[in-house]
């Protein structure tokens, strides 16, 4: 039977609440219940009975599942492409990670990223004393990485600081080592050279995980006070420089044409050394075969040679000298003039003429006197 039926009112949760018939209850009365369930929820007060803890414990489930969440949540972290991280549980180094979505143990670990890619920049600088007691300004820059995290982070309290300090040492020694003109002109880099050794010398027992990449000679110059004589000693020896190299490419341009023409008049010589060499060779050869003959016949050879002789040096004039016998006379014969007129259709008889010298008419040693045509060369001859 409901409780809402007539006749059955002792069944209505309105007027039997706590076995009392007190009817139905105020607004003020329903919101303090409301209250107190909600309340029980989160480990409130025991009214309620049963009901109540069951709502407090489901309550605490709650409140532990939202903290694991958290917690959850708060342990993840990322380390950037160019770093590695450190991890640290309780304090002490449990191990490195790398880059990516990382997870830890919240309050119990803490990482530490490190840079491990970034190249980075250390100046110094500073007035030095050097070794001819000479007080110059350098300037200079050093490079460097970090090669091992867990050193850079735990070997030294601050890994740059003690490199700093490192470079102001290396470069002091260095220029206390060296003079002033090689720190100012031609020596900056062995003097580069001696810090970059230097330096690595001073770190490596401390081993601070770094690695020194390059070392710049940025500047090195004399105090104010000195810098204009400085100037002109440093412009002196550029210039000393500069006529050094001019002459050596002069040099290195008059040289090789020495040579060659050296090697050219050697060539020269040789060739002539062998063509005379040759020309006596048959010379000789040729007097060989013709001592024979003359053995046989010396008048008949004599007057042969001479003739060759005298036909091999006629063959190359066009003057003829005719000795007339029987006279005092010489005549001379002008072939070429003779030879041009024949060439051009003119004729011989028109524009040739002959010559007469007579030696004897020559009494002060003069040129001798010229006469006569071609009618008394033609009675000469005949």
């Amino acid at each position: 039977m409901a409780w809402n039926e007539p006749g059955n009112n002792e069944k209505d949760p309105w007027k039997n609440k706590g076995g009392k018939n007190q009817g139905p209850p105020d607004l003020d009365d329903l919101l303090k219940d409301i209250g107190n369930k909600f309340g029980g929820i989160f480990g409130g007060g025991k009214s309620g009975g049963g009901s109540g803890k069951s709502f407090s414990s489901i309550g605490i489930m709650v409140v532990l599942v939202v903290a694991i969440l958290a917690y959850a949540f708060a342990g993840f972290f990322t380390i950037k492409e160019a770093e590695k991280g450190i991890v640290l549980r309780f304090g002490q180094y449990a191990g490195t990670v790398e880059p990516g979505l990382r997870w830890k143990w919240t309050f119990a670990e803490r990482i530490i990223p490190v840079d491990m890619q970034t190249t980075r920049n250390l100046p110094s600088s500073g007035f030095m004393l050097t070794k001819d007691e000479n007080v110059v300004r350098v300037e200079m820059e050093i490079q460097y990485r970090v090669v091992d995290s867990r050193n850079y982070v735990f070997s030294v309290t601050n890994a740059d600081e003690s490199l700093s300090e490192s470079l102001d040492s290396a470069l002091r020694y260095v220029v206390g080592h060296a003079n002033m003109d090689d720190i100012l002109t031609s020596g900056r880099e062995a003097v580069r050279q001696a810090v970059w050794k230097e330096l690595e010398k001073i770190i490596e027992p401390y081993n601070l995980g770094l690695i020194v990449v390059d070392v710049n000679f940025k500047d090195a110059r004399p105090p104010n006070e000195v810098k204009d004589a400085f100037d002109d000693a440093i412009s002196a020896q550029e210039d000393e420089v500069r006529f050094l190299r001019e002459a050596e490419a002069y040099a290195r341009g008059i040289e090789p044409r020495a040579r060659g023409r050296v090697k050219r008049l050697e060539q020269e010589a040789l060739a002539y050394k062998s063509q005379i060499l040759l020309d006596a060779e048959g010379d000789v050869a040729r007097f060989n075969k013709l001592l024979p003959e003359y053995k046989a016949a010396p008048e008949v050879t004599r007057q042969r040679m001479y003739l060759t002789s005298m036909e091999k040096v006629y063959s190359n004039t066009s003057k003829v000298m005719v000795d007339v016998e029987g006279g005092n006379n010489m005549i001379y014969l002008p072939l070429d003039k003779i030879m041009q007129q024949q060439s051009g259709g003119q004729r011989v008889n028109e524009q040739s003429s002959t010559t007469t010298i007579n030696p004897s008419s020559n009494s002060n040693n003069t040129a001798p006197t010229l006469s006569g045509r071609n009618d008394r060369f033609n009675n000469g001859r005949d």
